[in-house]
């Protein structure tokens, strides 16, 4: 039933302007929420990041080719010029925090006094266990811990103002890579931890003893050593991260097979509702899309509207597509006579790009005198083909041998408007006296289609852009249940067509599943994150297994979990361990177990645990924590309260009073802390900043989600200052840098600013040069970033300017000293540049950091 193409409407647009207020999408459907049956969920975590680490992918400066231009003009000449460091009172915001140092030498001291159940007493004196190696920082990114110390009172460690926890980020890859094994895991027997590198092993019989459950196991002769200095020939035995890998030789009737056969296709789902403008920016971001995919990637294009045009490439000279129904879900008959036809609707790039090119260039523009809200878009029966297509006939066996693609699938929806025709959808309008109701049935058919997707593999992101709302609260469950992300854009143009082309270029591995490990000591009380709780019959279980296990939707470099613990009980022992294991197949079809084992020394001083703090990962944890309960506006609000609470309770709990005063000094040693809290209540994920509810909602999930990078910046956005010569000089995020003769780049996570200041505008030939160094710094710090945010450049008094002045702290009515103390820069002004500087603010009520944290009876930390 091979038909010429109907001619395809365009796309329309879809963004984030809906007339609605809709909370953001609950957990259920693929859940970034898990939270461990029965315990307890009012924990928050905690803190910083001392000695950062400058420059990584997301957050600093890095050379290399800028992020593809399309449907712009060229940029200029990539800008390697090195980031200025700030003055000396500013600490820099980090890039990737100081990971927990790993100490060196023999001795480790267990955390309590083993009991052997063969009477091997001897344990200790054999062998403490094998060497320890120092990890240089910045080289174990997955694990952040919010503190490096542990205090061993649990009333003081479990204040819920700062609490203590990790992020997790399972498929970050390394700077150097880990240590790889070829050979299956020693595991304990009686509670599943894995042997690692503070095992105590006797080295004359070859038994370890488990970190967590201090069980005596076997290791089948393999650890017996003449010394131990020949077991730091065993990676698990010597690093703290490993990977034990096992490819499909080990697996009966399974072959990998790398060829473009098998490798994870890409489906494009594409809006056809589109008014013109939107298209020929879309056509624009999918040629540019066809030219970027690798030649062996299978792509697959699908078009909806009120049906479902799926391309053939059997056609080389043709655009030509079957056509099916869109207002109800296919017939298995209607799937069948597509799946075991004579077309060809996946194919590699380098035998289909012609055609690609000639499907998209075939486009045309709605023509019906239809507003953009009320045409019919059967997006829900769309991504239903797509999703048959990618699974083809129910099993391919070739000689009784099954294939598998390696990783996970992709369903990219490129969409301009609300679904609105066939399952899934809801009326055209808000004032349908049934909508309420519809809405909720669209919302579950939705989450239900996700999971579906999920476990076939298949990752459904969601690229919306334009003006017509597009109803988050329906279409986010449906990327949420599969592991995908729903993003927000302007228009169909350049951000959009680059997350495109990083949406298919992402590496989503599949079956992924985290076990979280802890001394008897440790509690987890909740997981935020891309996942949901694992059920007992998915994964391989141990008799007194008291891991917390999370089935996760997708594993990518770009996710993290968000995980918050307690103390049980007072410790008594010197240190405490914790074992992440991820466990997942990757794009080349092998099983991978990652395990990371991390030891953490306890002690009894407040002062010596507050040195430890990490600022900037607590702060994460803390805001995921926090937003997890922002499901509304109204939520958002009172969460800003929250925030002024706990401040305000870290204070009183961990600071000192000043004498004869009610006010307690914010502690010194975690001073960067109160300061991205602020940032938080007032940024765009709590306060007023974006317009729209569905926006906040779009943000809200993304942040859950998103990896510690990512998320620092959403949070607090980083400050650069260009320079005569240049340079760039990181300062911090105030209103004080908006100085009229510089420019400044502003980057905010989903969004990055340039400002340039109206004297330098003023001159053509220096404004030209500033803004095209800004532009490529701009796309240097983003480079690797997903989702693209998109960049914004100004100049100061234009409207836009809102956009980057409403994302600093207002310091411009502190008094001079507390100025200098805290942006010190201005010290290097002269006093006509000051009083021009001060004399450009306009006044707003937003009170300053300091009138904030001294209206919660606090004293401002002294800046570092």
């Amino acid at each position: 039933m091979a038909t010429p193409p109907q001619a395809s409407p365009g796309a329309p647009n879809t963004d984030k302007k809906s007339p609605m207020t809709p909370a953001p999408p609950t957990i259920s459907p693929g859940a970034p929420r898990f939270t461990p049956p029965n315990l307890q969920q009012d924990q928050i975590a905690s803190p910083s990041i001392k000695n950062p680490i400058m420059r990584s992918p997301e957050n600093g400066v890095k050379t290399g080719s800028p992020v593809p231009h399309l449907s712009t003009p060229p940029g200029p000449p990539v800008f390697t010029s090195p980031v200025r460091p700030a003055a000396v009172p500013f600490r820099t915001s980090p890039a990737t925090p100081q990971p927990v140092a790993f100490s060196s030498g023999s001795s480790l001291p267990t955390s309590s006094p083993p009991h052997f159940p063969n009477g091997s007493a001897e344990l200790q004196q054999q062998l403490p266990g094998a060497t320890e190696e120092s990890m240089p920082a910045g080289e174990s990114p997955c694990v952040l811990f919010s503190a490096h110390k542990l205090l061993k009172q649990k009333k003081l460690a479990n204040v819920p103002s700062l609490g203590f926890g990790v992020l997790v980020s399972p498929g970050r890859e390394t700077s150097t890579g880990p240590q790889v094994i070829h050979r299956d895991p020693h595991r304990c027997h009686n509670c599943g931890a894995y042997s690692n590198l503070y095992s105590n092993i006797l080295i004359g019989s070859g038994q370890w003893q488990c970190v967590i459950c201090r069980n005596l196991n076997g290791s089948e002769g393999e650890y017996i050593a003449s010394s131990k200095e020949e077991l730091r020939n065993f990676p698990e035995l010597s690093s703290p991260l490993v990977d034990f890998i096992q490819t499909g030789n080990k697996r009966p009737s399974f072959v990998p097979v790398t060829d473009s056969r098998t490798s994870a296709p890409v489906v494009l789902v594409i809006d056809e509702c589109l008014d013109e403008a939107h298209l020929q920016h879309l056509q624009s971001s999918l040629h540019a899309f066809v030219d970027s995919v690798p030649p062996t990637t299978r792509i697959g294009i699908i078009l909806y509207g009120s049906t479902v045009s799926v391309y053939d490439f059997t056609e080389e000279s043709l655009a030509s597509a079957d056509v099916i129904p869109g207002g109800t879900s296919p017939t298995q008959e209607t799937l069948k006579g597509l799946i075991y036809g004579t077309g060809i609707y996946l194919s590699p790039m380098h035998a289909s790009k012609e055609v690609a090119h000639l499907i998209f260039s075939s486009l045309r523009p709605y023509k019906l005198n239809v507003p953009e809200v009320s045409r019919d878009r059967c997006l829900g029966t769309a991504v239903e083909v797509a999703m048959a297509i990618i699974q083809g006939p129910s099993v391919d066996m070739s000689r009784g041998v099954v294939k598998r693609p390696g990783g996970n699938s992709r369903i990219i929806v490129c969409a301009g408007g609300p679904n609105t025709y066939g399952p899934g959808s809801v009326p055209h309008s808000y004032t349908h006296p049934n909508y309420p109701h519809r809405e909720k049935t669209a919302i579950k058919w939705m989450e239900r289609l996700g999971r579906e997707a999920h476990q076939h593999n298949i990752v459904v992101d969601i690229l919306c852009a334009g003006t017509c709302p597009v109803r988050v609260p329906v279409l986010q469950p449906l990327a949420n249940a599969s592991g995908g992300v729903l993003v927000l854009h302007d228009d169909f143009g350049e951000a959009f067509g680059v997350n495109l082309q990083r949406a298919s270029a992402r590496a989503a591995s599949s079956h992924g599943l985290l076990e979280i490990r802890c001394s008897d000591d440790i509690l987890v009380t909740q997981v935020v994150g891309p996942g949901e709780e694992a059920n007992i019959d998915t994964h391989e279980t141990f008799k007194n297994d008291m891991a917390v296990s999370i089935q996760m939707l997708s594993v990518e470099e770009t996710q993290c979990f968000s995980i918050s613990m307690q103390n049980k009980h007072d410790i008594k022992s010197d240190y405490v361990f914790f074992q992440f294991a991820i466990q997942y197949s990757n794009v080349y079809q092998a099983d991978i177990a990652r395990v990371i084992t991390i030891r953490l020394p306890t002690v009894d001083s407040v002062s010596a645990y507050l040195q430890s703090v990490q600022d900037e990962v607590a702060a994460v944890i803390i805001a995921k924590r926090t937003l997890l309960q922002a499901k509304s506006y109204s939520d958002a609000i009172d969460m800003q309260t929250t925030i002024d609470e706990r401040v305000k309770d870290i204070a009183s709990k961990f600071g000192s009073q000043v004498p004869k005063s009610k006010l307690y000094r914010f502690p010194k040693e975690i001073s960067l802390l109160p300061e991205l809290l602020f940032h938080l209540r007032r940024g765009p994920l709590l306060g007023s900043i974006v317009g729209h509810e569905d926006e906040r909602s779009v943000l809200r999930n993304l942040f859950l989600n998103a990896s510690f990078d990512l998320s620092l910046r959403m949070i607090a956005p980083r400050c650069l200052m260009h320079r005569e010569g240049g340079t760039f000089e990181e300062l911090p995020a105030y209103d004080l840098a908006m100085q009229s003769d510089t420019a400044v780049v502003l980057d905010h996570g989903t969004d990055v600013f340039i400002w340039l200041g109206a004297k330098l505008a003023a001159d053509e030939g220096r404004s030209a040069a500033a803004l095209a160094a800004c532009r490529t710094l701009a796309e240097e710090l983003t480079e690797l970033r997903f989702p693209a945010p998109r960049i914004l450049a100004f100049k100061e008094g234009s409207s836009q300017a809102r956009y980057f002045v409403s994302r600093l702290i207002p310091a411009n009515k502190d008094p001079p000293y507390e100025q200098e103390a805290r942006f010190p820069q201005l010290r290097t002004l002269t006093i006509e540049q000051r009083t021009k500087l001060k004399s450009s603010f306009i006044h707003f009520d937003d009170p300053s950091f300091c009138e904030w944290i001294r209206g919660l009876k606090a004293v401002p930390p002294e800046p570092i």
